[in-house]
């Protein structure tokens, strides 16, 4: 009987340990702009890059500058528009991008304030996108049917003028500070070298170290990433946020297991736990190269949402978080931790697409094997 009763103990005691409500003590916690909000659009690629951007701007230089998220969506679409006609169709056009646009347009096209740029119209203090992309979309379709049977060049004006209707009328010159500018001026003046920033990911279907063109459905503009084990592709992620470098992060937001609203992303070793795993500390699976080949391939694992990590965290029990602001806003029942989620490093692991970063942030070791 007293036998009976110590087993009944250490059971009740084993899962009260496991049961523990979550913890964290910060590691390293970078500062960076306030959490914003992407409202009703698709744009998460560009509101988590123009905050990775900011901190590099408040790293180099000590300032905190608000990035126009909008400026470069604006200066994207004409590329989505000409991709999606020239493949006739047979390509993606939706609002999704990835970090590498944002990159692609900061080079092209310079930087803006949001107070310069803000995207809104009619007094809206919320962005809206559904009616626009709806319209694009159609005039697109129209021009790929080709009904005049020759494809006027009048075509790019007419988006043009759509997106001038909806986000604005394009930015040559401002004035910021009492300063003249143009937008590719003041990105240089913030110290921001498009060519410093480079994506890396971690698949088995390419060779390691090489640089592959990613196939996933927001790629429309076919950025190249470098490919490394998995071990150091997090090991990467460690070392920049320790150096004062933040990340950002193209990721998989799908799971039961991902809450915006408990301010947690885990990966529970029973699939049965998922819900009690976002309220108490529970195992968690061990990820390694070929399960999280195996997820991206058989669609488990997906690319949905792009976040940026500012920094890690560690629970009770000694378990890595980095702490990821999302666009969803700071406030209200959506949200938890301000507007931050703390992903494990098991989450990372397995459903992380890929990391943006500096390449300045790279271990001697890593830069070497890449070649930069």
């Amino acid at each position: 009987m007293r036998k009976f009763f110590i087993c009944i103990c250490i059971f009740f005691s084993s899962n009260f340990i496991n049961a523990q409500e979550y913890k964290f003590t910060p590691i390293v916690d970078i500062e960076c702009s306030d959490v914003k909000s992407q409202g009703r659009t698709g744009t998460c690629w560009s509101f988590s890059t123009s905050s990775f951007i900011e901190a590099e701007i408040k790293r180099i230089t000590g300032k905190n500058i608000d990035v126009s998220e909008m400026y470069t969506v604006r200066n994207t679409y004409p590329k989505k528009a000409w991709n999606y006609v020239m493949r006739q169709g047979k390509a993606q056009f939706s609002e999704g991008g990835l970090a590498h646009d944002v990159i692609n347009s900061i080079s092209d096209y310079g930087l803006v304030p949001e107070n310069v740029f803000s995207g809104l119209s009619d007094n809206s203090n919320q962005h809206n996108h559904t009616e626009m992309v709806a319209v694009l979309k159609g005039m697109l379709d129209v021009y790929i049917k080709n009904p005049a049977k020759k494809l006027s060049p009048r075509w790019k004006e007419a988006i043009n003028a759509v997106l001038d209707i909806y986000l604005g009328k394009n930015v040559t010159e401002f004035t910021y500070n009492g300063k003249k500018y143009t937008p590719k001026s003041f990105r240089d003046e913030l110290g921001i070298k498009p060519n410093d920033y480079i994506t890396i990911t971690s698949f088995a279907h390419q060779p390691f170290y090489s640089n592959f063109i990613l196939s996933i459905p927001d790629n429309f503009s076919n950025g190249s990433m470098y490919n490394v084990p998995l071990n150091e592709f997090e090991q990467t992620i460690i070392n920049a946020l320790e150096k004062g470098y933040t990340v950002e992060l193209d990721t998989d937001v799908s799971e039961q297991t991902f809450s915006s609203k408990d301010g947690l992303a885990v990966v529970p070793l029973h699939n049965d736990k998922a819900a009690e795993s976002l309220l108490s500390v529970r195992p968690e699976k061990v990820i390694t190269q070929d399960y999280r080949q195996q997820e991206f391939e058989n669609f488990t694992t997906t690319d949905d949402h792009l976040m940026h990590i500012t920094g890690m965290v560690k629970d009770q029990n000694g378990t890595i978080y980095f702490k990821t602001k999302n666009s969803w806003g700071s406030e209200g029942n959506r949200v938890k931790f301000g507007g931050y989620v703390y992903m494990s490093s098991s989450f990372i692991r397995l459903k992380a697409i890929s990391v943006t970063i500096n390449k300045n942030a790279l271990n001697k070791d890593l830069s070497n094997k890449l070649d930069l």
